[in-house]
């Protein structure tokens, strides 16, 4: 007789099965809110939830980012309703909502929270300035385990039932923020892979700047990308790292041909403490290795004909001490080599020419890219490298041609503004996105919505 009560409680836990058969996912509607943060005749996002939306649209500002993002239409705070909100605009605060709803009701349909990116957020140089690395963070932190990773699912998401009690996050807004999303772009990659398989990457933009991204060699061979940011400006960068962490960067100016370098620290959340550069000589196509512990060689060609320099270095804890500087016959290192990984750019697909990709023994050509916690939406219009991988679609509710193709070919579609029965395609879009939830022709039209 006591364990009844138990065998109740466990079956409150498990998802349940809609009222008819499963539904596949991408043959399922749901009750969706355009702009949901504006509340008023929409209500609060608890009241949203509580009424069957499972389809919550939170519009997303980087300007002024100071450890959070903020929300609002054209500004952070435009048209957000607090009444029954949180009090204040930041992201986190609002997706701790569905969250703590999720929580709550554990056989919920599953939730899409969508991030309209309003600002542009490749131009955030590091982790700190709020990249997006940064929002992968706040995503993860907010949602935990019941996050549903795109990462995971590379291929067509499962049926509804199967997602019962989870949260989708999905990207929207700025093309170009989605589009390095997916992948990252430059020239004159370099890597360096050290004994405990701790990566650094570093590699040029091409009209100046200069950027990193550090990563883990996984026993398995694959890479985990952690960590992105910019650390100066110029071009052609080499990369050395020695088991402490301690990294060598050196560099032609992007002007002229001197050359500088860098000493930096990687910690072990993967990022670099970079401390200021110093010129040490002119030439061309600088290449670093750790020689030992602290001991650096560095080898680059003459700016003025073929002959190949070298230099000795003692790394100290902010700059590296040159001497030795002799010409030499030895070959200025791979740079693009480090053990069993290398780096290079190249197309994938519909992707750009010069995308940053990586080989291992396990992973021919992986993109160098943040890790694939959100899924990326592919709008009515945009190019094939963002509609490459995707199966969330999207247009304005008028554009039926548009949807009904998309919906045809099983991809999951939203169309947003969708304020008129006269709106309704067949298939209607899985994510009706409407401003006006609560009206008669709304729940008519989606009476046999997903819950």
């Amino acid at each position: 007789m006591r364990l009844l009560p138990v065998l109740i409680a466990a079956a409150l836990v498990v998802p349940a099965a809609s009222a008819a058969a499963d539904t596949p996912f991408a043959s399922a509607i749901f009750k969706a809110t355009h702009n949901s943060y504006s509340g008023g005749a929409k209500q609060s996002i608890t009241y949203q939830l509580d009424h069957g939306v499972r389809f919550i649209e939170y519009d997303v500002h980087d300007n002024g980012y100071a450890g959070d993002y903020q929300i609002g239409h054209d500004s952070p705070g435009n048209q957000v309703d607090h009444n029954g909100n949180p009090a204040s605009n930041n992201l986190r605060d609002w997706m701790s909502v569905v969250n703590t709803w999720s929580a709550q009701h554990s056989t919920h349909a599953p939730i899409v929270v969508m991030l309209d990116l309003k600002d542009d957020l490749t131009d955030n140089p590091s982790f700190a300035a709020g990249n997006m690395t940064a929002l992968n963070a706040s995503i993860s932190s907010v949602f935990g385990s019941r996050l549903v990773l795109a990462k995971d699912i590379p291929g067509t998401l499962p049926s509804v039932d199967s997602l019962r009690g989870r949260v989708i996050v999905l990207l929207s807004g700025d093309s170009g923020s989605r589009a390095e999303y997916k992948r990252d772009v430059g020239y004159n990659p370099a890597v360096a892979l050290n004994g405990r398989g701790q990566i650094v990457e570093v590699h040029d933009s091409g009209a100046g700047g200069l950027w990193y991204w550090t990563g883990t060699y996984g026993a398995d061979g694959r890479v985990t990308w952690l960590r992105h940011g910019k650390y100066d400006n110029g071009q052609t960068p080499a990369v050395a790292l020695n088991d402490n962490g301690t990294l060598v960067e050196v560099h032609q100016s992007q002007s002229a041909t001197t050359l500088w370098s860098h000493v930096g620290q990687l910690n072990s959340q993967g990022e670099i403490t970079w401390s200021a550069s110093a010129q040490f000589d002119n030439g061309v196509l600088p290449t670093v290795a750790f020689t030992g512990t602290n001991t650096v060689r560095e080898i680059h060609k003459s700016q003025n004909n073929s002959q190949n320099w070298t230099w000795n270095g003692t790394v100290g804890s902010s700059a590296v001490s040159w001497t030795g500087n002799a010409k030499t016959s030895d070959a200025r290192y791979n740079k693009s080599v480090s053990g069993a990984l290398s780096v290079w750019t190249g197309a994938d697909g519909p992707t750009p020419s010069n995308t940053l990709r990586y080989t291992t023994p396990a992973t021919n050509g992986g993109r160098i890219r943040y890790q694939q916690i959100a899924f990326d939406e592919f709008q009515a219009g945009e190019n094939a490298d963002l509609q490459q991988g995707a199966q969330f679609y999207a247009s304005t509710a008028t554009n039926s041609s548009f949807i009904v193709n998309s919906r045809n070919a099983g991809k999951i579609v939203r169309g947003w503004d969708f304020d008129s029965a006269s709106d309704a395609t067949t298939p209607l879009a899985n994510y009706p996105a409407t401003n006006d939830p609560w009206s008669s022709w709304y729940a008519s039209l989606t009476a046999n919505a997903v819950q």
